[in-house]
């Protein structure tokens, strides 16, 4: 008999959203490629939603690892931040897993699988770097201390609903708007 884990169903899950997308890929699709049951999917993840979820975020972690990894977090904060954003934005589009975030039937199906999933902020590497790099600055004089570096963050992560909506605002005038909408935060947090 063999031993597949949670890995080896990860591993299939992922390469087959990669290549067929989401809606496209099933349950089946998945335990066919790793050679097991249904049933035994099931005894790993409770749904296709949550091994999507684990392969989202999982590449979404390792995104923003090499972003990071590029950028000089001890530059102008507007410049920085631009870069992030530019950087960050730009990964999603290019990589076929990420870009299902952009997929209205599929955000809908997953957003409330992502929120539940991520309430515990502690394990969540995106928030603790992000959160490192505000309060760093807030240390530092380069932005506010006033505001509350929670409320900070929730800010930038505000971005993504724009970027969601460009179609309705206007592809035209991206990414000019998120770049302008980037610098209007970080200086408007510069103010003192």
């Amino acid at each position: 008999m063999i031993n597949i884990n949670k890995v080896d169903i990860f591993n299939a899950a992922r390469e087959l959203f990669e290549q067929k997308g989401f809606k496209q890929t099933s349950i089946s699709d998945i335990t066919k490629k790793t050679g097991i049951g249904v049933g035994s999917f099931y005894k790993h993840y409770e749904s296709k939603e949550e091994v999507f979820l684990d392969v989202f975020l999982w590449e979404s972690e390792q995104m923003k690892k090499r972003v990071m990894a590029e950028i000089n977090l001890d530059g102008d904060p507007v410049i920085v931040m631009k870069e992030i954003v530019s950087r960050l934005f730009s990964g999603i589009r290019e990589n076929a897993i990420l870009r299902e975030w952009y997929k209205r039937d599929v955000y809908n199906k997953l957003a409330k699988f992502i929120y539940d999933k991520n309430s515990n902020n502690e394990d969540d590497y995106s928030y603790n770097l992000f959160m490192g790099i505000l309060r760093k600055w807030q240390e530092e004089g380069k932005i506010r201390k006033d505001i509350d570096s929670e409320l900070i963050l929730n800010m930038f992560n505000s971005l993504q609903y724009i970027d969601l909506h460009k179609e309705e605002i206007g592809n035209q005038y991206f990414p000019h708007l998120m770049d302008c909408l980037v610098e209007f935060i970080v200086k408007g947090l510069q103010e003192q």
